[in-house]
């Protein structure tokens, strides 16, 4: 289920609690009735705050499943941490866009727990998986109240290894660029927005010569 298909559930069932003059009959209708089933809320994201803890651990260790919360190499050597807020902001405001005018405003609050890509010797060998957590939740713009509960997400994929890496990337298909097409797919999905061409980049990269 949707992080905004469990807030509108939760929203509508804050509505029916406080109907206590309805009609029995209508008190006692199934909840999937077209009058009562949930609906998605169009939303209007006007931020999106990104938290990457100090308290996840860096590994620079170059082994085929190196041991910490964050494994990042196609950056240059520095704070990890900020490289990671950075292309998970990128990811995110790509695949939210302009929002929806019009739409419940909200601000979209993202801790990562994890994020794991490839180290050189398993990219250029065996490959792996790309495994990215991250919790979200969406909350009131002016009073900074929840709209729900918090959602951890598993944004988890197989990456490419060996020949299929050194392909990709001679086509412009770098781990950062499948990781931010990636999220930005994954973030649309949890917010009930569309699929939307200009997010995969990945496939624009694959038909280039």
């Amino acid at each position: 289920m949707s992080y905004l298909r469990i807030i509108t559930v939760a929203m509508l069932g804050l509505t029916l609690s406080a109907c206590a003059s309805v009609e029995t009959a209508t008190r006692n209708a199934p909840l999937e009735t077209p009058a009562l089933r949930a609906a998605a809320v169009p939303l209007d994201v006007q931020q999106i705050r990104v938290t990457v803890p100090k308290s996840l651990k860096v590994s620079e260790a170059n082994s085929y499943y190196p041991m910490g919360d964050i494994v990042w190499r196609e950056d240059r050597p520095g704070d990890r941490h900020a490289q990671v807020k950075s292309i998970v902001e990128t990811a995110l405001a790509r695949g939210v866009g302009d929002g929806v005018p019009g739409g419940m405003p909200a601000v979209l609050d993202v801790q990562v727990t994890r994020f794991h890509a490839l180290s050189e010797k398993a990219r250029y060998t065996i490959g792996g998986m790309h495994s990215i957590h991250f919790t979200i939740t969406l909350r009131n713009p002016e009073t900074g109240a929840p709209y729900g509960p918090t959602k951890p997400v598993k944004a988890s994929f197989k990456a490419y290894g060996g020949q299929a890496a050194v392909a990709a990337e001679q086509r412009g298909i770098t781990q950062k660029v499948r990781i931010t097409d990636h999220l930005a797919k994954v973030i649309r999905g949890e917010l009930g927005l569309p699929p939307r061409a200009e997010t995969d980049l990945v496939a624009a990269l694959s038909l280039t010569e």
